[in-house]
């Protein structure tokens, strides 16, 4: 068994209840190139996922559609990225080049773009919507293989930090490109516009030297591992405790934050009209500039500290977010109570990828791990509106505000008592 991390009694399953093998050697660095390739690739990909934000519902609102049409797409949608994440993670696993999945993947949302921009009826927007989601939840897992394929476990973290940040710098610049266009021209030239970022998109993904991946690694798997039927080691991985667990603590994260910003955002516009729409740009910035900000220097805490301090901080912070939504009054200092958002939204922006690595290592199932704990995400924030939603109609706002501070408290309970530290030392 692996010696416990510094400061608990935690301990991981060992690797080598999914291979014999011992942990690999730190991995020589990547090419500067390829390095500011997967830079640029996930920056042009933020832009080119923001076109299919809140764009989509005001674009076919123009084109005369109903708000059942267009409440049937967005479900259709959401349905094929719910049901989509595991079996993305499976595709990423199983191929022998991620590039070429994600590049594939980014050329059909391209298409999807077009369609929407193109022909509006209904056939060919709900193909495109479903096309949409599909190549979603392939680039997710296939971003971290990438990533993990080039600088292997040791400088994981950083590298995950680095990748929400330009992440994080993508969806800025996208929504205020997009915003600035739907206002200027149409609402169509949105998705004109994404069609076209998808080219630039592709072309960062071809500076990242394909060789420079290792294939294994990128999968979780140990190199020349003896072999083992692949069932048993992903039912090996299944069983694994830390997965399930921090599978149940993503359930109550997004139960807990999904629905937080789009009740705050109903109460600012009660309180403040005419200053809402501004107020809600900011709490939609607020945390995306702390993200950029702070990203990868939780990359490096975690490294240094471990991961379980992160969580801590990231789901108390959102507690406390919950906590003052349901307190405060003022819808400026609102927009000031976002920067708890921006705690939560560093951490797991790297916690996620980073303790499923931990956890999958030695599995070549990286991927389809993910996969699993994005789905139960994404359950989780599917419930959220919903329950949300339905308290704050019976009950209040502020009722509904606490009540998600509760599911946040109990995901940290969750973490405290039950996650083990999955940090290796090697």
């Amino acid at each position: 068994m692996d010696p416990p991390d510094d400061g608990g009694n935690h301990r991981v399953a060992s690797p080598a209840t999914l291979s014999s093998e011992p942990p690999p050697a730190r991995p020589n660095a990547p090419s500067r190139q390829s390095q500011r390739g997967l830079d640029w690739f996930i920056f042009f990909l933020a832009d080119v996922q923001t076109g299919f934000g809140p764009f989509v519902a005001v674009y076919l609102t123009t084109q005369k559609w109903t708000q059942v049409e267009i409440g049937l797409v967005l479900s259709v949608g959401g349905i094929v990225g719910l049901i989509g994440q595991m079996p993305g993670g499976a595709i990423v696993d199983a191929a022998r080049s991620e590039r070429l999945v994600a590049g594939i993947a980014v050329a059909l949302i391209g298409i999807s773009a077009l369609g929407y921009a193109a022909w509006p009826l209904f056939p060919v927007v709900m193909a495109s919507a479903t096309l949409h989601a599909a190549a979603s939840c392939v680039l997710g897992p296939a971003i971290a293989a990438i990533s993990l394929g080039l600088v292997g476990r040791a400088a994981i973290g950083e590298r995950l930090g680095r990748n929400a940040r330009y992440a994080s710098l993508g969806n800025g610049v996208a929504a205020a490109v997009m915003g600035t266009c739907g206002y200027l021209l149409s609402s169509r030239a949105v998705f004109l516009v994404t069609f076209v970022l998808a080219i630039p998109t592709l072309i960062a993904l071809s500076r990242i030297r394909g060789g420079e991946i290792d294939t294994e690694r990128a999968h979780g798997a140990l190199p020349d591992a003896p072999p083992r039927a692949d069932t048993a080691r992903l039912m090996t991985l299944l069983g694994q405790r830390p997965l399930l667990v921090f599978a149940g603590a993503m359930l109550l994260l997004q139960l807990a934050n999904a629905a937080m910003l789009p009740l705050m955002a109903g109460v600012v516009t009660t309180r403040s009209s005419d200053a809402a729409p501004a107020l809600i740009a900011f709490c939609i910035v607020v945390p995306q500039a702390i993200v950029a900000m702070a990203s990868p220097t939780v990359g490096r805490l975690a490294q240094s500290i471990g991961r379980r301090p992160l969580l801590f901080a990231g789901f108390a912070a959102l507690a406390v977010r919950g906590l003052l939504f349901a307190t405060v009054s003022d819808p400026y200092l609102l927009v000031a109570v976002q920067v708890f958002d921006g705690v939560t939204a560093a951490v797991f922006a790297v916690m996620v990828p980073l303790i499923v690595a931990d956890v999958a290592f030695g599995s070549g199932h990286f991927n389809f791990a993910q996969g699993v704990v994005g789905t139960a995400g994404g359950i989780g924030a599917s419930l959220s509106n919903v329950l949300a939603g339905y308290v704050a109609d019976q009950f209040g706002t502020a009722v509904a505000f606490v009540g998600l501070a509760g599911v946040a408290a109990t995901g940290l309970a969750l973490v405290v008592l039950l996650m083990p530290e999955t940090r290796r030392r090697d």
